[in-house]
């Protein structure tokens, strides 16, 4: 643990995470703490990408399709938890729509693939899990099968799509295009967390914290500089005798895991899980936050999910901007493209090169050393 956590997060880390937790102090409204608490589940699903494409060079389109499978997971377990599930007086936890969904004279049974869910904590668990198991398992056949560049986007993002209609298609088991809605609140022994509570948003701040924290650890690793070293050159470092595909199959992993996380507490929080969820729109979408906030830093990306959605429902929310709001988001990211080629986490080293060109010559020595820090 000592050589995990040997450095302290930068001033950056303890800012953003100090105002992520006044946030509740600031804000009493209940809907827009509600809505806080979604942009920061699509935070910790950037901290993934980032984890994935700005540190590995993994570029990954299928990073919605482990959001919405953790999604998926957690909205069963909360379903089947949910009064509304014995509405229909079957005697037995079945969810409503299954009861809408079966033919008339089939017998009423919970699925076998749902009869885990019963248990909150399984579904949280499969949460985590089963995005992680398929992602090892696509991760195996692309990576060792020496897959790479833009072909591992376009596998990827198949993925989504192929997955986006299964869901759809099986309306028996999710209900399909409807998604799986009115579920039961996340409870850890009998206290409740209210969507609309700031319990529930410290709660899903503060797991934004610690994911951001492992990653930053796991990036700090040896196995961190040789998912730098691959991310700028795969070639040289296949010279070194490592093995590339098991270091992409386990920054994969990992990356899936804290996605399938996110989509577990989307839920929480919003109380619903959709095909939307699972469609190529939501999966490019969290490529332009993280490129937006600097998909080469753990914040940045966090900061660009947290703000552009903020900002996308500050603007379409404005009677004035209603019909020009979606323009104005897409000039800001020309602008960031073309003037902060690394994002916006990009704009603090810029600060801190010109503050050091204006300081006397005798300090510029410690410039080379700069340049070889991380990232974040």
């Amino acid at each position: 643990m000592k050589t995990l956590f040997r450095k302290l997060p930068s001033p950056a880390y303890l800012i953003f995470f100090a105002v992520l937790l006044i946030v509740p102090a600031l804000i009493g409204d209940p809907f827009w703490l509600n809505r806080l608490s979604q942009y920061l589940t699509y935070g910790m699903l950037a901290v993934s990408i980032s984890l994935c494409w700005g540190y590995s060079g993994i570029l990954s389109l299928g990073h919605a399709a482990f959001f919405g499978l953790g999604a998926y997971c957690m909205a069963m377990s909360l379903k089947l938890l949910s009064p509304a599930s014995l509405q229909q007086g079957t005697g037995f936890p079945l969810p409503d729509f299954m009861i809408w969904n079966t033919p008339p004279g089939q017998e009423l049974a919970l699925p076998a693939l749902w009869v885990p869910f019963q248990n909150q904590w399984f579904g949280l668990f499969a949460a985590i899990a089963l995005p992680t198991i398929l992602a090892l398992i696509i991760g195996w056949f692309v990576f060792y099968g020496n897959v790479s560049g833009v072909f591992v986007s376009i596998i990827t993002l198949s993925f989504v799509v192929i997955l986006n209609l299964i869901v759809i298609d099986q309306q028996p088991l999710t209900n399909g295009f409807n998604g799986i809605t009115d579920l039961a609140f996340f409870t850890v022994g009998d206290f409740e967390f209210d969507p609309y509570g700031a319990t529930t948003y410290l709660l899903i701040a503060i797991a934004l914290i610690l994911v951001t924290l492992l990653a930053r650890s796991l990036v700090k690793t040896k196995a961190g500089l040789v998912f730098r070293a691959i991310q700028a050159d795969e070639t040289r470092v296949s010279y070194f005798g490592y093995d590339i595909a098991g270091y992409k199959l386990f920054s994969f992993g990992v990356s899936a895991a804290i996605a399938g996380l996110a989509g577990a507490f989307f839920v929480v929080c919003s109380q619903f899980a959709s095909p939307a969820l699972l469609e190529i729109g939501f999966s490019i979408s969290i490529i332009i936050w993280a490129a937006v906030g600097g998909r080469g830093s753990l914040i940045g990306s966090a900061v660009g999910a947290i703000g552009i959605n903020l900002l996308q429902g500050l603007l379409s929310e404005n009677p004035m901007l209603i019909n020009v709001w979606q323009l104005i988001i897409g000039v800001l990211f020309i602008a960031v493209v073309m003037f902060l080629p690394n994002g916006l986490a990009e704009l603090v080293p810029k600060l801190q090169r010109r503050k050091k060109t204006s300081q006397p010559e005798s300090r510029s020595s410690v410039a080379p050393l700069a340049s070889v820090q991380s990232k974040d």
